[in-house]
């Protein structure tokens, strides 16, 4: 079954993106997600937070205390999660500590701050619809505990 079935053709700048959604839909989603994340994490969730939050979630650790590289590795590790079900990404497996690893399969669109901010927003959307858990499973880590 193919995820994405209904496809609008957003443009952003001079780059075409196949998304689920328009951008409005894309801003209006976003908004109900910020708040809730916002509302189980704390005031001050960007993207960046929330990508932090996937990336954490992939790696599957648990309540485990990340250096600085780490953070930054689960960010890329959240924006390969999210891109690979638009065929930008394949997983190729996970190394001896269990961190997953990505090829790139399909060159990234060039697209300036605003429109791949809408890219990234739309495709963040589609996870949390689509692989995300029970928010319920993230309260093993305490900095994200819902209760």
């Amino acid at each position: 079954m193919e995820r994405y079935s209904v496809q609008n053709h957003l443009q952003l700048n001079e780059f075409e993106i196949c998304n689920p959604m328009s951008e409005e839909e894309i801003e209006n989603q976003w908004k109900l997600l910020h708040s809730d994340m916002s509302v189980r994490f704390g005031e001050g969730m960007d993207m960046t937070g929330i990508l932090f939050l996937i990336g954490v979630q992939e790696l599957g650790k648990g309540n485990v205390t990340f250096s600085k590289q780490e953070k930054m590795d689960l960010i890329h590790i959240a924006i390969c999660r999210i891109l690979s079900p638009l065929g930008y990404y394949k997983m190729t497996g996970r190394d001896k500590d269990g961190w997953p690893h990505w090829e790139l399969i399909a060159k990234l669109p060039n697209l300036s701050p605003e429109p791949q901010e809408i890219f990234l927003k739309g495709a963040i959307i589609s996870y949390f619809k689509t692989d995300s858990p029970e928010p319920e499973a993230m309260s093993f880590y305490p900095q994200f505990n819902t209760n």
